[in-house]
């Protein structure tokens, strides 16, 4: 469960799983970020020409769920593979990125609004 899940774990589960089969030899950072878009673009097509109606039943039918899920897995997979891979520290670069992000975007210019930041004022 997420809630009793630590990064570290996730990490050494896709470590093992991966050393079992011997896979590091196809596991560079280019084969990795190939990896992450092309599950990313899965997810992507459950969802690509829905209506919010539409996406509302996907995601309250256990089997479509289910199918969302399974990519969602296979994304992560290959973002833990690569911060486990590569020695990045994803909780870090994760919370660096948001502080970075709300310099960007202060709440007072972007809350409840869906611009770039190049296109606040």
């Amino acid at each position: 469960m997420d809630s009793n899940t630590t990064i570290d774990q996730l990490k050494d589960l896709v470590k093992n799983f991966c050393s079992e089969r011997d896979w590091d030899q196809f596991h560079t950072a280019k084969d990795l970020a190939i990896g992450l878009v092309t599950e990313a673009s899965e997810v992507l097509e459950h969802f690509r020409f829905q209506s919010e109606s539409d996406i509302k039943e996907i995601l309250e039918s256990p089997t479509r769920k289910e199918q969302v899920e399974d990519e969602l897995a296979d994304t992560l997979f290959f973002i833990l593979r690569f911060g486990q891979r590569y020695n990045i520290d994803l909780a870090t670069a994760t919370a660096r990125k948001l502080n970075k992000s709300a310099l960007k975007y202060p709440v007072d210019k972007c809350r409840g609004l869906n611009k770039k930041y190049t296109e606040l004022n």
